[in-house]
């Protein structure tokens, strides 16, 4: 039976689902901690993704802890109320210190009140310095987890060295689902080297919660996380591949043509190209004059995705991207050293 301590080698950390079910069985708690709504700007407004329907989807799963992620904002708690059987505040603050940093960060943060979110969007929105930021999360002791630390905003790179840095100011480091497995295991050796926790998240945008997720033991959310900070809980991941890619692709069409209302469509960047580029074309207003020529650009859609050349193409450009940034952070592991 598995202690949940700390362990040395960081992938004993990943487990199957199967052995998963056992832990909960044994009571141990589990959560994704990384999920948006209809409320971020970047998810379609399907009905089954508002905040009311993926509570209650997380409820019936059996989500011990269910937390929404929105970008920015906490109105899907303004929508719910703040206070749900099973719910934990959270939002995905982002966090742009150009001088200190140099490229867009994610934070997400949870357990907090409407007073401690708005206090955090002046300091994100106004002086944007991410020590002040992070100085706030631990003065008010606010669980806090560095998202996707290998990502980085359109035109930006994320420097190695930096990542390195900001890598040791954090509690926990994120295991995303909608990433490389090549920036995972980047990610978990940042986190074995700093001594540092690892959660699993999906990330999701289409209403994929519970995916992937961690498990820990603890009554209260505070605990739970406690015991990732810890080391002391395991995790159940995905990572981004080319079956994975093609399936978000087709799911997102089917958001965009099928489930969300024409009027409401919107025009925005997931961060990911192949998916990027079939949202700004079907929400061009030229596709809303003629239906047949929307069903036809729906059909032509599922044919170019289906055929997996976008998400190979997609898959090949991180992949190079991600080995510079193993070799760039394998240097800066070694000049350290050398200091």
């Amino acid at each position: 039976m598995p202690t949940g301590g700390r362990a040395r080698n960081y992938i004993e950390k990943m487990i199957s689902p199967e052995r998963a079910a056992e832990l909960r069985n044994e009571g141990w708690k589990w959560a994704d901690l990384h999920v948006h709504t209809t409320c971020s700007f970047d998810v379609m407004p399907a009905e089954e993704l508002k905040p009311e329907n993926l509570y209650q989807k997380a409820l019936d799963m059996g989500l011990d802890f269910i937390t929404f992620t929105d970008h920015d904002t906490v109105e899907a708690y303004e929508a719910l109320g703040w206070e749900r059987e099973r719910l934990v505040t959270g939002v995905e603050m982002t966090v742009y210190d150009p001088e200190r940093v140099g490229h867009t960060v994610h934070v997400n943060v949870f357990d907090f009140d409407r007073e401690e979110f708005i206090e955090l969007r002046e300091i994100t929105k106004g002086e944007q310095i991410m020590e002040n930021f992070l100085g706030y999360l631990r003065k008010h002791d606010l669980p806090f987890l560095y998202n996707h630390p290998l990502w980085a905003d359109f035109h930006q790179e994320p420097d190695p060295e930096t990542v390195m840095e900001l890598a040791r100011l954090f509690p926990v480091l994120e295991y995303n689902m909608h990433e490389l497995k090549l920036k995972n295991e980047l990610t978990l050796a940042l986190a074995e080297k700093f001594g540092k926790g690892v959660a699993a998240t999906t990330d999701t945008h289409t209403g994929k919660l519970g995916e992937a997720y961690t498990l820990a033991e603890g009554e209260s959310f505070r605990e739970f996380f406690g015991n990732i900070e810890k080391g002391r809980n395991y995790i159940v991941t995905e990572d981004l591949t080319r079956e994975f890619l093609i399936a978000e692709m087709n799911d997102w069409i089917d958001l965009i043509f099928e489930k969300s209302p024409t009027k409401e469509k919107k025009s925005f960047l997931t961060g990911i190209k192949p998916i990027d580029t079939l949202v700004k074309f079907s929400t061009n207003g030229i596709l809303n004059v003629s239906p047949r020529l929307n069903r036809t650009t729906v059909n032509l859609l599922y044919l170019i995705s289906k055929s997996g050349l976008p998400a190979s193409l997609y898959l090949h450009s991180e992949e190079s991207l991600a080995k510079e940034m193993q070799e760039n952070m394998k240097r800066g592991i070694r000049l350290g050293k050398q200091k």
